[in-house]
């Protein structure tokens, strides 16, 4: 009884946890950046490949975003995942064969 309800306990702070995490809505998204032009799928590919490297830079300053802000939603964040899923392995390694 107790194992049970550590586990619901432990299970509930997760899951709040986790939704504290939960993305919310970006107010500039579709908005032109200083340039006049909001990044697309390119510029959210290249974030994606560089995210690890920029989210080390961005824990010592206040200079550096992982994520542009202003960028043209979907295929932004398209490009993004796509650029990470790249560097993390994509799941591509999970389908090799085990030799005998």
């Amino acid at each position: 009884m107790k194992k049970r309800l550590l586990f619901i306990s432990i299970a509930v702070l997760a899951m709040l946890l986790l939704a504290g995490c939960a993305a919310g809505m970006n107010p500039t998204v579709g908005v032109p950046d200083v340039e006049g032009k909001s990044v697309g799928f390119w510029s959210g590919l290249w974030h994606g490949v560089i995210s690890p490297v920029t989210f080390f830079i961005s824990l010592f300053t206040d200079n550096v975003n992982i994520y542009e802000v202003y960028n043209c939603g979907n295929w932004y964040d398209f490009g993004f995942m796509f650029g990470v899923s790249i560097i993390f392995g994509g799941g591509a390694r999970g389908v090799r064969r085990k030799s005998k």
